[in-house]
């Protein structure tokens, strides 16, 4: 029965992007190119819930397809699975692999369920908070790609191997990627898109944009997001007493009895250290040291790993044995989620879409709100949320413009959509995907929460244009 129901799913695949290529009407998507960008993305996000062929296969989804129908500019489909993400992961992945060989990943797992014990709840409201308040002032793909591995280090310490039939690991793996995505709201350096809405607003104002006034600005939406994410996660998944495991005294006593530091330990956790450090401290070197961005230095850590000698003279990372441990698939998902998103957004797909957001008879009141709320966070689902900003932030300028009101506080809210999404496996959520989490489970629990952030984003902007006349400045 499973198999018929497989080859039913291979088969309706493509045969949704067929029917998007073919049927779409050309009123709306005047080109060949827009119809089967939309096809594509709908053939792999169906592909990816319903899971008849392995992630990462559906992940090669752009570049079968633009091969075939020529849609875009091949290059552009192609340099999304070799870009600076990429490599940051493929970095991340291999001194995961260290951390791995010498038993550290163990080390740490230990201690930080000492730390914060084996109860749901609280590993849930630890880990959200912990990427949300890191990834307000850093990448959030780098928030995320170097917590999620020690989660998974710490999941694995209490036998929870399998993600992808683990609930407390979905549960915890899904909470690290919601919560990269929400931090990166807080301040103007969460992330690229951000600083892509700071740039309109300079160039509509002709003045210098302060990061505090978007701080001051943003704090009650990034703390409505936080509480409403964690109740969510909460109450939803984690009934009362449940653990994970044992408690935080019986986890400080395991922690006890590891033996010392050996020295290939000490040398991995300093690569590692290195390499989340000067990623998270970028702004203190980035003048004298443009080149070096996070996703090098993660690369260059992971090439000093293979450098590593044990206690006993013997390399401890060898190719052969690490490249059959890496998570190629968290490298190849996410590469195909961003490939779908330069899809879209180089076919012409997204400005269509915008073009019919903008034709809506809008006021500038709550429905207003509503529709620039509702497309960003679905634009954001589909291809990144730098994409997003890109296409978006215009749009909203023009639409705002056109009716003679003051697009500032707009773009404040245009930019709280591109901030979040939650249903697919593009941009950072590849990675909980890659480590074993379902996208149907991400889906599913996405699709709930994306319906709930809409209705709560949209109500609290409102609030904010109507009552809070600061909102309407820079």
């Amino acid at each position: 029965m499973k198999s018929k129901r497989n080859i039913v799913f291979l088969l309706l695949g493509p045969a949704l992007f067929l029917m998007c290529y073919l049927l779409l009407p050309e009123s709306v998507f005047p080109t060949q190119s827009a119809r089967g960008a939309i096809g594509t993305v709908i053939w792999m996000a169906f592909w990816w819930v319903t899971g008849p062929v392995d992630y990462a296969v559906t992940a090669f989804l752009p570049i079968v397809v633009n091969a075939l129908f020529s849609l875009v500019d091949m290059s552009a489909i192609i340099s999304n699975y070799a870009s600076e993400t990429i490599l940051l992961l493929l970095g991340a992945s291999i001194l995961d692999v260290s951390m791995e060989v010498t038993g550290l990943d163990k080390r740490i797992a230990a201690k930080c369920l000492s730390l914060i014990g084996g109860k749901l709840s609280t590993q849930v409201i630890f880990w959200y908070l912990l990427s949300a308040l890191l990834s307000s002032v850093l990448p959030n793909a780098v928030v995320c790609a170097t917590i999620t591995p020690i989660a998974v280090s710490m999941l694995k310490f209490i036998g929870e191997n399998d993600i992808s039939k683990s609930k407390s690991g979905s549960l915890i793996l899904l909470t690290i990627a919601y919560a990269a995505g929400v931090g990166g709201i807080a301040t103007p350096l969460g992330g690229a898109m951000n600083l892509v809405t700071v740039d309109y607003i300079e160039q509509l104002t002709g003045e210098e944009y302060m990061y505090t006034s978007w701080v001051i600005r943003f704090f009650p939406i990034f703390l409505i997001l936080v509480v409403s994410n964690i109740l969510y996660l909460v109450l939803r998944h984690c009934k009362k007493g449940e653990r994970l495991a044992g408690s935080k005294e019986y986890f400080a006593n395991v922690y006890k009895e590891f033996p010392k530091m050996k020295r290939e330990e000490k040398w991995s956790l300093a690569l590692f250290a290195t390499a989340t450090i000067l990623s998270f401290t970028r702004q203190l070197y980035q003048s004298f040291l443009p080149g070096l961005k996070p996703a090098y230095v993660f690369i260059i850590c992971a090439v000093l790993s293979f450098f590593i000698k044990k206690e006993d003279g013997e390399r401890l990372m060898k190719w052969k044995v690490t490249q059959g441990k890496i998570i190629w698939d968290l490298i190849y998902i996410f590469a195909g989620g961003m490939a779908a998103g330069t899809l879209i957004n180089n076919s012409g797909a997204a400005e269509v879409i915008g073009s019919l957001v903008s034709a809506a008879d809008l006021s500038g009141g709550f429905l207003t709100v509503l529709i620039i709320v509702t497309f960003t966070i679905i634009l954001s689902d589909v291809t990144s949320n730098t994409a997003t900003a890109a296409v978006a932030i215009p749009i909203v300028i023009s639409i705002i413009s056109g009716m003679g009101k003051n697009p500032i506080p707009y773009i404040y809210i245009a930019s709280i959509g591109v901030n979040l999404s939650y249903t697919l496996p593009t941009s950072i959520r590849a990675i909980p995907v890659g480590y074993g989490l379902k996208p149907k489970y991400m889906f599913k629990e996405g699709l709930l929460l994306t319906l709930i952030v809409i209705i709560l984003m949209s109500v609290a902007s409102y609030l904010m244009l109507t009552y809070w006349p600061a909102y309407s400045t820079v």
